[in-house]
């Protein structure tokens, strides 16, 4: 489970940079720069679906603050 989250993160992280890389390289001329942004905010919509459904079947479990 923390390979997953893990992945997602970097996933995320990744999508994020593009992004940037998009946004100055076409000075929104394009439509790149929304698309990565876009698969993003999917990414980070599936993590946490992920971390739900995880937290459902009891694969994680909840500490708390410590």
């Amino acid at each position: 489970m923390k390979i997953l989250v893990a992945l997602a993160f970097v996933l995320i992280l990744f999508s994020l940079a593009s992004a940037l890389v998009y946004l100055m390289k076409d000075k929104g001329r394009s439509n790149r720069t929304v698309r990565a942004l876009a698969f993003r905010v999917g990414f980070s919509v599936s993590l946490f679906i992920l971390i739900l459904i995880a937290n459902h079947y009891g694969l994680i479990q909840p500490t708390g603050i410590r």
